[in-house]
């Protein structure tokens, strides 16, 4: 019942309340990231949504408009020569995510659910098709964010997505978005630049 019917509600009620307002944070930041690089505000990625099907999820513009597309953070050669100074702050403290609100409102995406993988990224989106992940609804969070963020290698990642494919609950639901914050305001778990396993590409 939760999982077919609810949780959606759920996801466009919050969603909805958090854009509003949020509205004034989201003008300080489009105004910061136009005044630091030029190009657009949001940054658009493909990426692997509920079946399989692409999206284009949407950021907040983290690194300069000339930087490879495509390509996960810690495979670019010296990264943070893309990354501008508010782009790290955004990056570090989750805020670039904020857009994806957008793609909650659309059906997109949940609040919970396992991060949407990358159009290429191949052996992630195979693992997860072992435990039925891909049947989901991709989450701006979910638990393997909970559980180690960047720092988890693909087979353990889409373990849990599976995990969560089958526990899924609205008490579970709720358990890992304030795990998740917890991790955020700690930063623990991120990674960045060539020796990490930053999951945020070019955004």
């Amino acid at each position: 019942m939760y999982h077919a019917c609810v949780k959606r509600a759920l996801d466009l009620l919050v969603a909805l309340a958090a854009a509003v307002t949020l509205l004034p944070l989201w003008a300080v930041v489009s105004a910061c990231v136009l005044a630091e690089s030029p190009g657009p505000v949001f940054f658009k990625q493909q990426r692997v949504g509920k079946n399989k099907t692409c999206f284009q999820i949407l950021k907040f513009r983290t690194m300069r408009a000339d930087t490879p597309r495509d390509v996960p953070t810690h495979l670019l050669d010296n990264p943070e020569r893309y990354i501008t100074r508010g782009g790290a702050f955004l990056r570090r403290t989750s805020l670039d995510e904020l857009p994806q609100l957008i793609n909650i409102i659309k059906g997109e995406m949940s609040l919970v659910g396992p991060r949407p993988a990358l159009w290429n990224q191949y052996d992630l989106v195979a693992e997860r098709d072992k435990y039925g992940a891909n049947a989901l609804v991709p989450g701006l969070t979910g638990l393997a964010q909970m559980r180690g963020r960047d720092e988890l290698p693909i087979a353990l990642k889409a373990a849990f997505d599976g995990e969560y494919a089958r526990k899924i609950s609205f008490g579970f639901d709720l358990f890992i978005i304030f795990a998740t914050a917890v991790k955020v305001l700690t930063g623990e778990g991120i990674k960045e630049g060539s020796n990490g396993k930053k999951d945020y590409t070019n955004g």
